[in-house]
């Protein structure tokens, strides 16, 4: 008798250590408690204290060129440590932009298909837009994005977010949310919550998050229609579990809003300033009008593009903890050309291309075409720039995410009742 065909997961190989940085990530939440009410109080009463930075036409066109994701690098960028108030307000200019991106919690772009994704994932389209983080506290709420820039000052119904709200404007009384502000339909979509009416979140998974998040923004009135004292709306965004009929959702289902590619959070993670393999972004064709980077133009360049920062010893290194170096500049090219360490610089990625051996880099063949546009604050995370590879030569794509997941069960069907988280 011929032995029963029995259906497995497609498993792509991997071509990366992202699967071994998750492990890691995971067990440093174990061992590493911080002081993270501390820190959310610190963040809260600092967004604030910030004075508005006056910007300049040719800065807010710079703002609309930001890439989609801009990653932090803890271990290279300063500074690393905790601001009280009155040290934080006496930040200006690039210092303080870089201290508000590593607030944020930054996705890694999806290079390798987690295991057990159908059961230890979460998935969402993510809304196109601007990231940013949002607080109120004291009778305001600000937003800024992820390079530090003020964005918006306005009430709103959030805990403590205007001076008509019954909450307590007590110092403990702040609310902390991670949004992306779609400037077309005026609309704050919140992918998650860091702290709420003073209780931090930051330790909590993200499986209890995004429970919190969804009923909580309805009880305050947060997702109404804007009002003079409630000038933006809020709106939640809905996240399934990352088994064939959520990520079938999360891909063609209708939303409110347009997509740009696909978020996956690790229902175990917390939320981790900085980037991290605990949450992924994935693009293609069909769910975001940018999957690759274009230029200054909006078009796409006949050779992928990276940002590299200059350290002192002349290496080109990504932002991530701990960065990946990506070559090396003499130093006779690095006085001619006036360059210092901390500049971001931007390359071209020639016809030999980028080889990887057991998902390290080899080598790298590139040339320099100059500085990166003064509005980044980053360089690009190893991540993106694998992820830009790939999609030029040998992409991941839906059909492998599908087909990692594994076939529905004997006997099941496909439906479109989907669990949905929040």
């Amino acid at each position: 008798m011929a032995p029963h065909d029995v259906r497995r997961p497609f498993k792509r190989p991997a071509i990366s250590d992202q699967q071994r940085r998750r492990d890691l990530s995971l067990l440093r939440q174990e061992q590493n408690r911080r002081d993270v009410q501390h820190r959310a109080r610190c963040l809260a009463s600092t967004i604030l204290s910030f004075q508005s930075e006056p910007k300049s036409p040719s800065q807010e066109l710079e703002l609309e060129l930001l890439p989609d994701e801009i990653e932090p690098n803890p271990d290279h960028q300063s500074p690393s440590k905790i601001y009280d108030v009155r040290q934080a307000s006496k930040l200006r200019g690039m210092e303080a932009r870089r201290w508000f991106a590593k607030q944020l919690m930054l996705p890694e772009w999806m290079i390798d298909v987690p295991p057990n994704l159908s059961t230890d994932w979460y998935v969402f389209a993510r809304p196109a837009g601007k990231r940013c983080f949002v607080v109120s506290s004291n009778g305001t709420t600000v937003s800024r994005l992820r390079n530090g820039i003020l964005l918006h000052r306005f009430p709103s119904a959030l805990p403590n977010g205007a001076r008509t709200n019954n909450a307590s404007r007590s110092g403990q009384s702040y609310c902390i949310l991670d949004c992306i502000f779609n400037e077309k339909d005026q609309t704050y979509y919140v992918i998650d919550t860091v702290c709420w009416a003073g209780f931090s979140l930051y330790e909590c998974t993200a499986e209890f998050r995004f429970f919190w998040l969804d009923s909580k923004l309805v009880e305050v009135g947060a997702c109404d229609a804007p009002s003079p004292y409630h000038r933006y709306r809020f709106a939640s965004v809905p996240v399934y579990n990352c088994d064939q009929e959520g990520l079938q959702t999360a891909y063609t289902g209708p939303v409110p809003y347009v997509k740009d590619g696909l978020l996956f959070y690790n229902k175990h993670a917390h939320y981790q300033t900085g980037n991290t393999p605990l949450a992924l972004i994935w693009k293609d064709e069909n769910c975001s009008e940018y999957v690759i980077d274009t230029d200054s133009k909006g078009d796409v360049p006949n050779q992928q593009q990276v940002v590299l920062e200059l350290l002192d010893d002349g290496r080109l290194v990504t932002s991530d903890d701990p960065c990946m170096v990506f070559g090396c500049l003499n130093d006779d090219f690095i006085q001619k050309t006036g360059l210092h360490a901390g500049n971001l610089l931007r390359f071209a990625v020639n016809d030999g291309g980028l080889s990887f051996v057991d998902g390290k880099l080899e080598k790298a063949d590139m040339h320099y075409l100059g500085q990166s546009n003064r509005a980044r604050t980053f360089a690009d995370s190893y991540s993106k720039i694998m992820f830009q590879f790939l999609v030029r030569h040998s992409p991941l794509r839906i059909e492998h995410l599908f087909t990692s997941i594994g076939p529905l069960g004997e006997g099941e069907t496909a439906s479109t009742d989907v669990e949905m988280v929040a």
